[in-house]
Parts: C-alpha cells; sequence; structure tokens
C-alpha cells in the first residue's frame, strides 16, 4: 500500500499577502496623487520662491516614483514566497506598505514647501 503524503506547510499563507495588497496598493495610488496635486502648492508664490520651490520638488517627484518601485518588487515577492517561506512572506508583506510610507516621507522632506 502506497503512504499517504501529508502536506506539513502552513495553509492559509495567503493572508498576509492579499492585506498588504489591499493596503499597499490604494496607499501608493494616493501618495502618487497627493504628489502630483502638490505641485500647484506654490502657484502664487513669487518668482524665486517659486523656483526654489521647482528645483526642489522636481527632485522630490523623482524619489517618490523611484521609491514606490522597491514596494511593488516587495509586495510581488511576499506573493512568490507566500507558499516557499511564509515567514519571509509575511515579513516582505509587512514591508511594502512600509516601503510606500517612507517614499512618502522622503517627498516631503526634500521638497522646499512654500
Amino acid at each position: 500500500m502506497p503512504e499517504e503524503v501529508t502536506d506539513t506547510r502552513p495553509s492559509r499563507t495567503w493572508i498576509a499577502p492579499l492585506i498588504s495588497t489591499v493596503v499597499t496598493l490604494p496607499l501608493a495610488f494616493f501618495t502618487l496623487v497627493f504628489g502630483a496635486l502638490s505641485s500647484i502648492a506654490c502657484e502664487y508664490c513669487e518668482e524665486a520662491e517659486a523656483h526654489r520651490f521647482g528645483t526642489s520638488f522636481d527632485g522630490a517627484w523623482a524619489v517618490l516614483t523611484v521609491g514606490l518601485v522597491p514596494a511593488l518588487i516587495t509586495l510581488v515577492a511576499s506573493w512568490v514566497l507566500s507558499r516557499r517561506r511564509p515567514p519571509a512572506a509575511l515579513a516582505l508583506a509587512v514591508l511594502a506598505p512600509s516601503v510606500v510610507f517612507f517614499a512618502w516621507v522622503t517627498f516631503m522632506v526634500l521638497v522646499d514647501w512654500p
């Protein structure tokens, strides 16, 4: 008689990546929308202040958009590792929204607000 093969891997390992997806994607979307709309914060500034704001905004926008790429990579990696390495997937699932938050904080710090 053949022996019965049992699956010793933990079940429901997809929950953490799912929650992370539900949190990370809208958070990244609203972060991009806020970043894009904040470009009009200095619409009525004087020329020198507008130049200073525009220069700092351009660099901060690049940091924000590039900073969201690791969040997406981390999110995808949490799905990939959810069946093979559940502890790593859980850590990556928690890290993904954190990366979005840190990208937003970095954006806010780099912009020379009027």
